[in-house]
């Protein structure tokens, strides 16, 4: 029946020919001529609009103290030595890339070629990916002073505030593969390879150095040695680690004595460990395993950012190797106020951050914490209710969280925190790049200075 309706619907239609070519010649097309010289009289400012947002980062580099980044060239007056770049083309490159999602040295040095915004920003100066990827993880103490300048201009025009403050972490990727890792006594082992690759090298450039070329020899050492400094560092990790590891079985045992466990206290101390030996990467030492968003498991930095409530723009931010939150709000607090001068009034944070010791921290600094009361193991217990061991900063804390005030303000967290996460992975914050901490860090406060150049342009235009 079907086809039947459908023949019918299509009965009446006529088929149409393809319409005659007039002569019936060939037909004519424009065709690309490349090789044809095209005389153009425009200067390289006259390519870009005068609204594009390149601009507008360059307008927002022009506005920062720079002085401690000129501090730091060699190249003076009177004196040889080659002049580098600007450093606000650089500042200003970076800042442009990582609002555009670009992480790598290599493609924005491609970009600086190719791409006619990014032309405009060198203005002429030539860029290589090695000068840039230096640049970018140079600087970090420079780099955290124009974080905290980018702030306070907006504290001083009354579009931001200290009144609250949310903080959040986002656990990010590291460079290292789960493969890396190695443990202590397989790193002894790398560590004498490594060794011996590096004398084999050496004695190889004693014995005949016109086996293979000066750069090529010279570069094999130098990727040997770096290797074989990087499994010490891993080695140490190890070591560290298991000395930690060694003092919690200590004190559990020390536990289980005094609660009469004799069993488990007469258990050897070594036991854990040699069930759970400590490892580390052998290509980013410092990088740890966390549990990430997706419930996975992988080597990562957990980076946390310290954002306003009023405006959006992250005031500070920190990285470390640990895949908890616990513990750090009062660290964030301590930095804001000797950045700032200042405390927030109120902080906002998630239940992950509920540490008690923290909450009575705050509460000595007069900051009231609006951070979720974890959920009892006691179902049937009020978990706003004040306990017995409770100090007055804890009972207040539970009671205030069961307010509809409290509640109410604890909503602004996820509306600031969690944005401001959420943007930095969109500008392509989902792995590093780079290794070590110190980098790592580096790169976080790329990020949050292109975060605050974006609220800047938002909040100044409202």
């Amino acid at each position: 029946m079907g086809e039947d309706r459908e023949g019918d619907l299509f009965a009446g239609l006529v088929e149409q020919a393809a319409p005659a070519r007039l002569g019936g010649g060939l037909p004519r097309l424009r065709l690309a001529e490349r090789g044809q010289v095209d005389l153009r009289l425009l200067a390289l400012d006259d390519l870009i609009p005068a609204d594009h947002r390149v601009r507008q980062v360059w307008q927002f580099v022009e506005g920062l103290d720079l002085t401690a980044l000129h501090r730091a060239i060699k190249a003076v007056d009177g004196r040889p030595g080659h002049p580098p770049a600007d450093p606000r083309i650089l500042v200003a490159l970076w800042l442009y890339a990582t609002v555009e999602g670009v992480g790598s040295a290599r493609e924005l040095a491609r970009l600086c070629v190719e791409h006619v915004a990014f032309q405009w920003l060198c203005g002429g100066v030539g860029m290589n990916a090695k000068s840039l990827a230096d640049f970018r993880v140079a600087h970090g103490a420079a780099l955290e002073q124009l974080l905290v300048d980018s702030f306070a201009a907006l504290l001083a025009v009354g579009v931001a505030s200290l009144e609250r403050m949310a903080q959040d972490g986002v656990r990010v990727r590291a460079a290292a593969g789960a493969a890396s890792f190695r443990r202590h006594s397989t790193l002894a082992e790398c560590r004498d390879a490594a060794a011996a690759a590096v004398r084999r090298l050496r004695e190889e450039a004693d014995r005949d150095p016109a086996a293979a070329s000066r750069r090529q020899a010279a570069a094999r050492q130098r990727a040997a040695e770096d290797r074989e400094r990087r499994v010490k560092q891993a080695l140490a990790v190890t070591e560290t680690l298991h000395a930690q590891q060694q003092e919690r079985a200590r004190r559990r045992a020390e536990r289980a004595f005094k609660e009469g466990k004799k069993r488990a206290a007469a258990k050897p101390a070594g036991e854990a460990e040699r069930e759970k030996e400590p490892r580390a990467s052998t290509t980013d030492p410092q990088a740890r395993v966390m549990k990430m968003a997706d419930g996975g498991f992988r080597p990562a930095y957990n980076v946390q950012f310290s954002s306003d409530t009023l405006s959006g723009a992250v005031a500070g931010v920190s990285v470390d190797n640990s895949g908890s939150d616990m513990g750090k709000m009062t660290p964030m607090n301590e930095a804001l106020a000797r950045h700032y001068g200042a405390r927030p009034r109120a902080y906002l944070a998630d239940g992950g951050y509920a540490k008690l010791d923290d909450i009575e921290a705050l509460t000595a600094a007069g900051i009231v914490a609006y951070v979720p009361v974890p959920t009892p193991r006691d179902k049937t217990r009020d978990p706003n209710a004040p306990q017995p061991d409770d100090t007055p900063a804890i009972a207040a804390w539970r009671e205030r969280m069961g307010s509809a005030v409290a509640k109410a303000i604890y909503k602004q967290r996820a509306a600031t925190a969690e944005c401001v996460n959420a943007q930095a992975r969109n500008r392509g914050l989902r792995q590093f790049l780079v290794r070590g901490i110190d980098k790592v860090r580096a790169v976080a406060a790329w990020h949050a200075l292109a975060h605050n150049m974006v609220c800047t342009w938002r909040l100044m235009e409202a």
